[in-house]
């Protein structure tokens, strides 16, 4: 059988490529498990294979059209002299182009394909003929001025650029056997060799990249100096000795080692840190080792979406206070999603940990996966979890990283599937994905064989083939979102599980055709966050097995940013083949009596627009909860116990207002005026808004109305100004306050100011009134329009 399956693999052109002789044999790295790379692994269920035709057939199709309309593809040709023009797009253009081929190459690797073959192979020329004599490649500055080379790190991203180069050689290399690409790479590595180290250039890129990938590159090269200068940019991160600091937006405040708490750009973190494993694996370092621990810790237990995702602010695209996680203002880059899971599997190596693959299996089913719709070739690079309904998917960014990268996320997914550990002879399953592997170990080759629906069913059947009978430790991951499993051997029930940092472990002599069956327990369960975040406080989310959901309203028929869940579920799960390209749906009742509907969240925006939400209120659950709690110690997220429901709280008047307005824009939202978001300034473009733009200098209004009386004595409003940003929207000349008496509105008594102050909330005490509803109206400046960020009652 496993001639059969290496047959297989090889015919899909999966089976390795012998590696090149240059400088000292890679040692295996003594920290970490190996990883079973993607060209061993073959995947065929209905879930991940279809994702990897998907991206075969149209988004690297997709990408290679818009990489030629918008030049970055000529740009290389314009460098190398073969045409005429001028450099276009962003300076950080070159990467695209190699992160389209390196997802080109893990194709090619899963499914010969001589057309697109050809059109790498011309682009790959181009790239070659674009090299400087000394090695040098960046097309930016080849045609804009190669004297300022390397004088702008923290900003120009020429190392990052390098990485992905080195990150595509490679898996090119690996994928066809071809050196076209590899060459350049490490023409291009030997030159930033020559200009950074010690006595050399102590500078390191603004933004990481090149950290892991220069790894990579010794990996498959066997040069010691590319792991020894991917060590160095990791040891000067947070040095100032030799340059300026690029402080907390580049990981470069403190030194790698002395790092305690996720700052700054997600992406780049999750790139550094990426690099920072790596090198740990290798060298053993136990403060490289202690830093990822501290700061992993700090990432899953107050700052990881639930989705996966990372990074709440749109302000420089970065993490937020510890437990600041909005949900229809988050960030949540796709590109930082992925960067989670790379992270997250070099950390599954380095420890063999379950909890590691956990956050791998969660990113990628969740906010990795939504960054990319169903017909490939429309992607999302912001992922908030909830939606009124203006976010959409489009076919290209001008900064167009996040396209890209999904391009070689999926298809390299095969290759996250196992690890191994050589002595004791251990093999470790992280995901559960239908599919045949080859895995090269000490006793000779050993053939699996996955089946199972995951993730819409629980149940897994692993086949081994190893070569000869021989012991070893098969390990299977038993989900953290899993609490109750069976398995059994070759038809035995296992009765006393043994399970090992989250892996079930079972050790025998294995032999030809034996069989393990894995039951996974997939209840529909309601998910309570922290109480420390305040976007959730009185919300449940809803999960099922590794599948995080929404609600939309093109199920629903109705806003379901209002649903209250009844504290009685009454959840029924039902698989639509015909919906959404094949999911499992949710149901569920509301507490007013209504069945509503849930979908998976990567699947959200494929139909109307409408409004989307994750978080959703439930009945009998504390919006005012303690936030010490100490049963919460180590925990983000956890089931939640319905018989810790109580009776439901009253709303106070903010709660239950309903908003309303004069005018509204289209592209913003009356709800924003309650949505309890706090400005960080008058500025701030992180968290919804309303405006009334385009109206100016306009008489307008916003308004409050209860359905029961209400008692009111003040009133606060945080103006929305983009004049920072250069827009058209300021604090207006003036502004009052009046309440609704009967059917007429009548000004508050008050002796108070009516601020119109930036960067603050600007408060009025009025005499106390009872009302069904308050008005706040303004003048707009004369030539402008205005807005608000929050308007707070009580």
């Amino acid at each position: 059988m496993i001639r059969a399956l290496s047959a297989c693999i090889a015919a899909a052109g999966l089976l390795p490529a012998a590696l090149p002789t240059r400088g000292e044999e890679v040692p295996a790295a003594a920290h970490r498990l190996t990883p079973v790379p993607f060209t061993a692994v073959q995947l065929d269920d209905g879930f991940w294979s279809v994702r990897l035709k998907t991206n075969h057939d149209r988004s690297i199709p997709h990408n290679f059209r818009w990489c030629e309309e918008t030049g970055r593809f000529s740009n290389f040709a314009k460098a190398a002299g073969l045409m005429e023009g001028e450099f276009e797009g962003i300076y950080f253009n070159d990467s695209d182009v190699y992160k389209v081929l390196e997802g080109a190459s893990y194709a090619l690797a899963a499914a010969p394909d001589p057309e697109l073959e050809q059109r790498m192979d011309r682009v790959i020329a181009w790239i070659a003929a674009a090299q400087r004599e000394d090695g040098y490649l960046n097309t930016y500055y080849t045609l804009t001025g190669l004297d300022k080379r390397w004088t702008n790190l923290p900003v120009m991203h020429e190392l990052y650029c390098a990485g992905h180069l080195f990150e595509a050689a490679v898996a090119h290399y690996r994928a066809t056997g071809k050196r076209t690409l590899l060459d350049v790479a490490i023409r291009l590595a030997d030159h930033i060799d020559s200009v950074f180290g010690p006595g050399k250039k102590y500078g390191v890129p603004g933004h990481e990249e090149i950290e892991l990938a220069l790894v990579k590159l010794y990996e498959v090269t066997g040069e010691r100096r590319y792991f020894d200068l991917a060590k160095f940019f990791i040891d000067q991160r947070g040095d100032s000795t030799h340059r300026p600091s690029y402080g907390p937006y580049c990981q470069d405040h403190l030194p790698v080692r002395e790092q305690s708490e996720i700052v700054g750009h997600a992406v780049r973190a999750m790139y550094l840190y990426s690099g920072v494993a790596d090198v740990a694996a290798y060298t053993g370092d136990p403060e490289l080792m202690a830093a990822m621990d501290r700061i992993w810790k700090d990432v899953t237990l107050r700052k990881l979406y639930i989705t996966g995702g990372v990074g709440a602010r749109h302000a420089g695209e970065a993490f937020g206070d510890p437990y600041e996680l909005p949900n229809e203002s988050a960030y949540c880059e796709t590109c930082a999603a992925i960067g989670v899971a790379f992270w997250s599997y070099r950390l599954a190596l380095m420890h063999g940990d379950a909890r590691y693959a956990d956050v791998l299996e969660r990113s990628l089913y969740n906010n990795v996966l939504a960054g990319v719709a169903l017909d490939g070739e429309h992607f999302f690079y912001v992922n908030p979890l909830a939606s009124a309904g203006n976010h959409h998917r489009q076919p290209f960014f001008g900064c167009a990283c996040c396209p890209t990268n999904v391009v070689r996320l999926i298809p390299s997914v095969p290759g996250y599937v196992y690890m191994q550990r050589t002595n004791p002879h251990e093999v470790f399953v992280n995901l559960y994905v239908a599919g045949s592997a080859v895995l090269d170990t000490t006793g000779g080759q050993l053939g699996i064989r996955q089946e199972g629906r995951y993730p819409w069913e629980g149940d897994v059947g692993i086949r081994l083939f190893p070569k000869e009978p021989r012991e070893f430790t098969l390990k299977l991951r038993i989900p953290g979102w899993c609490r109750e499993f069976k398995a059994a051997v070759n038809g035995q029930t296992v009765d006393s599980p043994v399970i090992e940092k989250g892996y079930l472990a079972l050790r025998r002599l294995w032999t030809e055709g034996d069989r393990v069956d894995l039951g996974l327990a997939m209840p529909v369960e309601r998910i309570e966050a922290h109480p420390a975040v305040a976007a959730d406080r009185g919300r449940v989310a809803l999960q099922r097995g590794p599948l995080v959901y929404c609600f939309e309203g093109a199920d629903n028929g109705f806003d379901v940013r209002k649903i209250v869940l009844a504290k009685d579920l009454r959840p029924e799960t039902e698989y639509r083949p015909d919906l959404l390209g094949g999911i499992v749906v949710l149901q569920a009742d509301t507490a007013d009596h209504r069945r509503v509907t849930a979908v998976p969240y990567y699947a959200w925006d494929h139909r109307d627009p409408g409004p989307m939400v994750v978080w959703v209120r439930q009945s009998g659950k504390s919006r005012r909860p303690q936030t010490d709690d100490p049963s919460w110690q180590g925990l983000l997220y956890r089931p939640l116990d319905p018989a810790t429901l109580g009776e439901d709280e009253p709303l106070t008047p903010l709660e239950a207002a309903e908003p309303a307005a004069s005018h509204c824009n289209a592209n913003d939202q009356v709800e924003a005026l309650n949505d309890a978001l706090i400005p960080q300034n008058s500025s701030d473009h992180g968290i919804p808004r309303f405006t009334w733009w385009d109206h100016r200098g306009t008489a307008e209004w916003v308004e409050y109305h209860w359905p029961s009386p209400v008692k009111l004595s003040s009133a606060e409003v945080y103006w929305f100004d983009d004049e920072p940003a250069g827009g058209q929207c300021r604090v207006p000349a003036s502004w009052k306050l009046l309440y609704l008496d009967g059917t007429e509105w009548r000004p508050v008594t008050t002796d108070d100011e009516f601020g119109v102050r930036k960067d603050a909330f600007n408060r009025v005490d009025f005499s106390p009134v009872e009302t069904h509803g308050l008005r706040l109206e303004v003048q707009l400046r004369e030539k402008f329009s205005g807005g608000i960020l929050e308007w707070r009652v009580e």
